[in-house]
């Protein structure tokens, strides 16, 4: 069993930034995200990286967001900039057994493993 743990969330205000750090206990697949749940709303898909490292935004955080990782570490990342009120959620980061071409990173039915949450809270 793959084990997640993330770490780096926060209460900043609007504009502020933050990184988040998701640690592994093992490397999975290229397929690896990070996703977010605000209160009485979904599962959503951030940021991912695809096959041959593709990475993958949701709209609205394109321009702000950045995925990475340091395999090294077996560490993912989400660089999170400009941040806004409507970031406010949980952020989750995700692993899959398996990646190929034409999986979609964004949805959560495509990753079988998940860390506990990091809470993101953005104020006006």
């Amino acid at each position: 069993q793959v084990q997640l743990l993330e770490s780096g969330g926060g209460s900043v205000q609007a504009g502020g930034s933050l990184r988040l750090s998701c640690v592994a206990s093992a490397y999975t697949s290229e397929c690896m995200g990070w996703f977010r749940q605000a209160p009485g709303k979904g599962r959503e898909g951030v940021a991912s990286f695809s096959v041959g490292l593709t990475t993958v935004y949701t709209d609205s955080v394109k321009g702000r967001f950045t995925i990475s990782h340091d395999s090294a570490k077996k560490t993912l990342y989400l660089q999170m900039n400009s941040l806004k009120p409507e970031d406010t959620a949980m952020y989750y980061c995700a692993t899959s057994r398996s990646c190929w071409v034409g999986r979609n990173v964004l949805s959560p039915v495509t990753f079988d493993y998940w860390g506990q949450g990091t809470q993101v809270t953005v104020s006006s």
